[in-house]
């Protein structure tokens, strides 16, 4: 199996690659191969070996071993400017199911959010076998009760909103806390609720 990491940046990653790869390795006899930044490694060619060894000692580390992408889409590729100098596009999908097909790939792994995803699922129009595991902070892929990253951001925001109490407090003011999660008002509603807010403004609700 193939495993990769896209879009960005989110508390849990390593430990994400390093439970399928143990898992696969350890319980399946599985061979892993590890794609680099993404789709962006997988439409370049760019694999390794992920051995147990490899996937060692990565738990409580930030960020991604294997690299990721936020603006790469096999679907739809930047490849340069034309000759009138506007950006042109390319479906390079081919490649990435070429790069499955040298690696020996039965099936691929995409850890990523709702981008991340979408691009995926032309990937599955285009004969690649993938699993998905929802990865984003804002919570809001489909189908999916919690995502990784989600708690981590949560308590990220619930921590800063019990240090604004003590300024408010003092100087007798009313404080507002902006927090991610683009459409989806899961990262306000949980830490607002944790930290006692008296307001929770959410895309959700008018």
């Amino acid at each position: 199996i193939g495993v990769l990491t896209a879009g960005g940046d989110c508390p849990g990653l390593n430990a994400t690659i390093r439970a399928v790869a143990k898992t696969a390795i350890y319980r399946y006899w599985l061979e892993v191969v590890g794609i680099e930044d993404g789709f962006q490694g997988l439409i370049e060619g760019r694999t390794r070996p992920l051995t147990a060894r490899d996937a060692s000692g990565i738990l409580a580390r930030g960020g991604t071993m294997l690299g990721s992408n936020n603006r790469a889409n096999p679907a739809r590729q930047y490849v340069g400017l034309d000759a009138e100098g506007k950006p042109r596009h390319e479906d390079l999908r081919h490649r990435c199911v070429e790069t499955g097909e040298r690696a020996r790939l039965d099936a691929l792994v995409v850890i990523g959010g709702d981008g991340t995803m979408s691009g995926a699922s032309r990937l599955v129009e285009s004969g690649l076998n993938i699993i998905g595991i929802p990865k984003t902070i804002d919570n809001d892929l489909g189908g999916s009760e919690i995502s990784i990253g989600f708690l981590t951001a949560v308590a990220t925001a619930t921590d800063a909103i019990d240090k604004l109490h003590s300024t408010a407090e003092s100087h007798h003011r009313v404080m507002v806390c902006e927090v991610m999660g683009r459409n989806a008002g899961w990262i306000a509603l949980t830490a607002g609720v944790a930290s006692g807010s008296d307001v929770i403004l959410m895309p959700e609700v008018p």
